[in-house]
Parts: structure tokens; sequence; C-alpha cells
């Protein structure tokens, strides 16, 4: 590899893939294959999105993909949906307290490896979520996870909010395990005294009428357990996906499904035999804004 003042990102990226098949050359075959995804209007792309992706900076990256219709379905855990909606009601992640951590408790700040969050913050987001659920649930006394979440991301005003920008565009946004985040204990906290209910299987009625209409099927997936998983399974009526993406810092020799690689996807129908795959080992909230910095770069050059 060669560096060069003022290189680009993409050029920097086509230097990184004369590399092989390390882990800089895997990285310069994720971006071609984002790119191509990105490119393919015939390609229902869907991402997920699974750890403390939010807090760690990527939600304006994800939330601008949405705006800009290369997302067509997100999947994702409820504590990023939680962390999106603590961002929009005002509260905010932060690197600048390095105390113990029953200081940080005695405090009222938790910490997410070296980002923390003020318990303030979180009052603020109970409160404010509650008054939306209740205005839900004055409409709807059962919706599907997705229709659900659609309606929070339609009460709130925040421009770069993941779930705003996705119900402007129509985006489903599921999220199997919402009820594991701090977002499924205030519901759980507000059907104490009034009815509402989340219907799950609905959900895979619409994700599967997805997944049937769709010609081709893309994943792209950051991190690994449930969301990798739903993303997986659901094309699994279809034969599987035609295209992946992986980043993740799991290893395979647990068998865990985080660590798995794509290619193990085959054995279950979930990728097609003829799939176009890449894993990238690595921090996703590294290697996924250089990929689709570099894509991007490719997309406009093409234009």
């Amino acid at each position: 590899m060669k560096i060069k003042d003022e290189m680009s990102v993409l050029e920097l990226i086509e230097e990184m893939g004369k590399s092989g098949v390390l882990g800089a050359g895997r990285v310069s075959k994720a971006t071609k294959l984002l790119a191509d995804i990105m490119k393919d209007e015939n390609t229902t792309v869907f991402l997920s999105i699974a750890g403390p992706l939010v807090p760690g900076g990527l939600r304006k990256i994800i939330s601008d993909l949405i705006k800009e219709d290369y997302v067509n379905v997100l999947i994702t855990s409820g504590a990023n949906i939680t962390h999106d909606l603590l961002e929009s009601f005002g509260g905010g992640h932060f690197r600048d307290f390095n105390f113990d951590d029953e200081t940080l408790f005695g405090r009222g700040i938790g910490r997410i490896g070296d980002l923390y969050t003020k318990s303030e913050d979180f009052t603020v987001f109970e409160s404010e979520i509650t008054k939306i659920i209740a205005k839900i649930a004055e409409r709807k006394t059962t919706l599907s996870i997705s229709e659900f979440l659609y309606e929070i991301g339609d009460m709130i005003e925040d421009d770069d909010s993941i779930l705003k920008n996705a119900s402007r565009k129509n985006v489903p946004i599921y999220s199997p395990g919402l009820i594991d985040s701090m977002l499924g204990l205030q519901l759980w906290m507000f059907t104490q005294s009034d009815e509402l209910s989340l219907d799950a299987v609905k959900d895979m009625h619409e994700l599967s009428e997805i997944v049937f209409k769709s010609q081709k099927v893309a994943a792209v997936i950051l991190g690994g357990g449930l969301p990798k998983h739903y993303a997986l399974s659901s094309n699994l009526l279809r034969g599987g996906v035609d295209a992946a993406i992986q980043i993740t810092m799991d290893r395979s020799e647990t068998g865990s499904l985080s660590g798995a690689p794509l290619e193990e996807a085959k054995s279950w129908a979930k990728a097609k035999a003829e799939a176009n795959l890449v894993t990238v080992i690595g921090d996703a909230t590294i290697i996924f804004p250089l990929i689709v910095a570099g894509a991007r770069e490719i997309i406009r050059n093409k234009n």
C-alpha cells in the first residue's frame, strides 16, 4: 500500500485492496459491494444494527442513508432506538468523564465503554416517551412493533433522528427485542394502568410481504445478535439474500450466530448459493463510516 498526500477516502481504500484477503482487502471488497448495492434500484436493502452504534456515533450516518433512500428496511435493537430518542429529546452522549463506576453511579452517570449518559436525560426521555405512548394508545390499542415505531417517529421533531426519517420515508423499523430496552420498560410501565399491546407476529406478515415482493435483497449487518438473525432468517422464505456485508468483532469458534461467517448462512438457505458475501472483522464504528464514504465516492465518480 502507498500513502500519498491529499488522498481521497476511496483512493486509500483502493490501496487497502492491494492487501488481498486480509482485513484491509476485505474493507475494499465491502466498499465496492456496498456501492453496487446502493446503486441498484432493484435491490431491497436491509440494514441490521446491533450494539451501541447510536451512542457510538453512527446515528447521523444511518439517518442520512435512510433519508437518501439507500435503506429500505431497518432492523435494530431496542437500545439503539432508545438512544436515538434520547438525543431527539435533547439528551446526549459524552466522552469527558473518567471516574470509576461507583463514582459515576453516585453522580447519576451511566457508562457504555468510554461513552457516558446522564440519568437526567433518561428522566426527560421517560417523561416524553410516556406522553407519546399515551397519544398512540388513544387511537390504537394493538399495533405491530413496526407500526408502533412509525407512530413514534411521526410524533418527534428531529431531522437527525433515525426514527423520524424512517417515518418520513416509510422505511419500516423492526425491533423484535424491543421489550429488552428502556423503551420497552416504559411501555410495560404504561400498560400497568392503560391498554396497549404490540403484536410481534404481525411484523412477520409485513416483513414477509417485503421479502416476497423484492427482486433482490442485500443485507448490511453491523454487529450480530437478534437483529442479524432477524434480517437473514426473514429471507429464508425466498431462499436467502442475494448479497450481504457483515462487520463484526465476534468470533466463530463459539458457534454463535454473531461471529458466524456469512458463508455459513448458505447452509440454512439464508444466503443464496451464488450470493456475494463479505465479512469484515473489526469495529463497525470505524469500518462502516469508511466504507460508506468510499461507496458514495464510487457512486459520485460514475454519475
